[in-house]
């Protein structure tokens, strides 16, 4: 999720109402809808990791979780 103003774009927490910068890559895949190899991504500050991670794996969704980097790091 990135912010729509009319400023530089800024990756932020897919949680939601959260407006925190992104720290983090949650990937995931739904097997019912996507193929094993596919993986969407939700993006989580520090504070959400836990809960989205958490939220995707109670459901059997959950790959993966590994830092973000933008390309101007």
């Amino acid at each position: 999720m990135f912010n729509t103003d009319s400023g530089p774009s800024t990756p932020v927490c897919s949680s939601k109402g959260c407006q925190a910068p992104a720290d983090w890559q949650v990937l995931w895949n739904n097997p019912k809808l996507h193929t094993p190899e596919r993986r969407k991504v939700w993006l989580a500050c520090e504070a959400h990791r836990t809960t989205l991670g958490d939220f995707l794996s109670a459901r059997g969704f959950l790959k993966d979780v590994v830092p973000f980097e933008t390309d101007a790091n």
